[in-house]
């Protein structure tokens, strides 16, 4: 999801309730691993929290739930020997750490960009993915900075670095909120807004299935993706590191990679 945001710091106590839940986890050790156990909410399954649609990050096909997250997850839950169960749930809950420390999910993937705030709240991975901020526009629109925006409607999805970024650079620009990404780029497609800003990994995917519009510009942000952990959980967020380490070094990662993001320049 997008590289989501918040201006709000909120702490993440954990709840008696919480603990109850968190005392019934079970422990499963990485395959040929000597070190320690993880914890999981659920016997036999590595629960991740995500916020759908994200395409392609994680997006509902069918009966499935797939994408790029979910692919590098599925490699972690292989080393644990479990299966991967996504929960779909609000990104507020995510980014402030509640559903991890609610025992909702084991770890969280939803296309989150590693920021001061949410670092506050959860623990992250090692940075898994690079992404800036872009802005997309129907085809052959004028739309190719924000400055050409002044005095139009600019849509935004609530809670993303991508608003957090418009609000800070977009002065004389109207920024209309929506809840998620399909909801933010149909309204660019019907002109409810004259353009949106997001992620350039989800927007050259969308572009690259609706021709009629087009990504006019991008916004060097620097911004890196991490998968997310309760904070304290050193052995889960450890073996991701570790999975993800030998993926990038022995070819999964690029495969994968080219995989979800077909139209991107090869690493």
């Amino acid at each position: 999801m997008p590289a989501r945001s918040t201006s709000l710091t909120l702490v993440t106590t954990v709840t008696t309730a919480a603990l109850v839940v968190l005392s019934g986890c079970t422990s499963t050790k990485p395959s040929g691993s000597g070190g320690s156990s993880v914890e999981l909410v659920n016997s036999g399954k590595l629960t991740t929290c995500t916020h759908l649609p994200y395409e392609p990050f994680q997006v509902r096909k069918g009966d499935a739930i797939v994408g790029f997250d979910v692919d590098l997850v599925d490699l972690v839950a292989k080393e644990l020997k479990v299966t991967q169960e996504i929960v779909d749930t609000p990104f507020e809950g995510i980014q402030t750490g509640e559903d991890l420390n609610a025992g909702k999910c084991d770890l969280a993937a939803a296309g989150m960009t590693i920021t001061p705030v949410r670092a506050k709240n959860l623990d992250f991975s090692a940075p898994y993915f690079d992404a800036t901020q872009a802005l997309v526009a129907k085809k052959g629109s004028s739309f190719t900075s924000l400055a050409s925006l002044k005095g139009k409607k600019l849509g935004v999805q609530q809670g993303t670095t991508g608003e957090t970024y418009a609000q800070k650079n977009a002065p004389g620009v109207t920024t209309v909120q929506f809840e998620d990404v399909a909801l933010l780029l149909t309204a660019v497609k019907t002109g409810q807004v004259d353009a949106a800003v997001n992620d350039n990994g989800v927007l050259f995917e969308y572009v690259r299935k609706n021709p009629d519009t087009e990504v006019t510009a991008e916004f060097e942000t620097g911004e890196k993706y991490g998968f997310g952990v309760r904070t304290g959980n050193d052995a889960l967020r450890k073996e991701i590191d570790t999975v993800i380490k030998k993926a990038r070094d022995d070819g999964r990662y690029d495969r994968i990679y080219a995989k979800w993001f077909p139209a991107a320049p090869k690493k």
